[in-house]
């Protein structure tokens, strides 16, 4: 057995341990990362090591502090409160309100299970309190919070531009983050008239529609409040704008605040997603080796060798939909892009179209209870309504695993080609 075809199988093994065992991804790929590269390609720890993504890593935990420290002053609670308010009383809004919340959280620079957790207990409190059903709510929210994650400042956008750019691709992220917003926003179009949106329409017809919104508890605005409001704003446009680097700016940011107001800067540390930061950067070390060793440019040829680069997209599509939707969207997507450079680069198919389409096949089936913002959405629910909707979402999931990969290969792969 060739070292290419071991080092393919245990990133496939690591995918399947983590699933069906108690196994952190991000960790047994950095232990894999060790074991392989010395014992597989026989290079030095400092080349398994050089691998490691420390750029990303410092975006992640930069961005994730700072949103933990504006959880705790109460800043993204406010942001729900207004824009709840701002919606005129009206039900039917509601979930369009959580998914613009979510979607604008993770579009600059939130993770989709941050900003699922933080808005998740709110939304799923509002389904109950207005009897809106909890898979609409909890789709409204889930895929709020990956459609805005693929905007240029988003985690998986920045994952995916930095990978496309890395290797010379024809690389577009105002059309990345277009098509997966849009397939993305059908995907809770469909929801909200299968699970009663309608009929909360009509019920706002029917009521006497008043300038109140639903209640929720008033935000108290202080000192803190509005800092962190204007740090978030800081942050978005340091990266819009003067393009400096994500990570540092916010963790200047967090680290001023938490000098200011230091006793809500108490535990924020404790909330960094450290999980997914593992995750992300364990992934990615591992196929960094994977590349530098030349195996990512065997595999890639050898889906290219199929002899039919329309079919070969297709099965990209569908791995990246399976496995993310047992597994992390994030790690998926660190994985099967670089694997895909080398099919990408033979011409045969439109690059950036793939690209995107990839992105919607492993992020539309985040409503998956088995991925991390499935399985929050779930816990959020009605304990008496748990169980249902425990196998809606799964219904739902299993759906979009094969309608995902199918329309986004149509659309954006298929139909350029012709």
């Amino acid at each position: 057995m060739t070292p290419e075809v071991i080092s393919v199988l245990v990133l496939a093994a690591l995918f399947v341990i983590a699933t069906v065992r108690n196994v952190h991804l991000g960790a047994a790929a950095l232990a894999a990362s060790w074991l392989v590269g010395t014992l597989v390609f026989g290079v030095s720890v400092d080349t398994v090591v050089a691998g490691f993504p420390a750029g990303l890593f410092l975006t992640l935990v930069g961005v994730t502090y700072l949103f933990a420290f504006a959880e705790k002053a109460g800043a993204i609670s406010a942001i729900v409160y207004w824009a709840v308010r701002a919606v005129g009383g009206r039900i039917s809004l509601i979930p369009w309100v959580m998914f613009v919340v979510t979607a604008l959280i993770t579009s600059v620079g939130a993770l989709t299970p941050a900003a699922a957790a933080i808005v998740g207990p709110i939304a799923m409190g509002l389904a109950k309190r207005h009897k809106i059903h909890p898979v609409l709510m909890g789709m409204a929210v889930i895929q709020g919070a990956s459609a805005g994650s693929f905007s240029p400042m988003g985690v998986y956008g920045m994952v995916i531009n930095t990978i496309v750019a890395k290797h010379d691709l024809p690389s577009s992220p105002t059309v990345l983050f277009g098509a997966a917003f849009a397939f993305i926003l059908l995907t809770v179009v469909v929801a909200f008239f299968a699970f009663g949106g309608p009929s909360l329409i009509r019920a706002d017809r029917r009521a006497a529609v008043t300038a109140q919104a639903p209640v929720l508890d008033r935000p108290q605005v202080d000192a803190k409040l509005v800092w962190s409001l204007l740090g978030i704003l800081t942050l978005g446009i340091e990266a819009f704008v003067f393009q400096h680097d994500v990570g540092f700016v916010a963790l200047l940011i967090v680290v001023i605040l938490s000098a200011i107001f230091s006793e809500s800067a108490k535990g924020a540390v404790n909330n960094i997603c450290w999980p997914t930061a593992l995750l992300v950067c364990g992934v990615v070390t591992y196929v960094n080796l994977l590349q530098n060793q030349g195996v990512v440019d065997w595999l890639g040829n050898s889906v290219a060798n199929i002899g039919a680069p329309l079919v070969a997209a297709l099965v990209i599509l569908f791995i990246a939909a399976i496995v993310s939707a047992l597994a992390s969207t994030t790690g998926i997507l660190g994985a099967l892009v670089p694997l895909a450079v080398p099919f990408l680069m033979t011409g045969e198919v439109w690059a950036i179209g793939l690209v995107a389409a990839l992105a919607v096949s492993a992020s539309v089936v985040d409503c998956s209870p088995f991925s991390t913002n499935g399985a929050l959405m779930v816990a959020y629910t009605e304990e008496k309504e748990r169980d249902k909707a425990y196998k809606q979402f799964l219904n739902w999931g299993g759906a979009l695993v094969v309608l995902g990969p199918v329309a986004s290969w149509g659309a954006l792969v298929l139909i350029p080609a012709l």
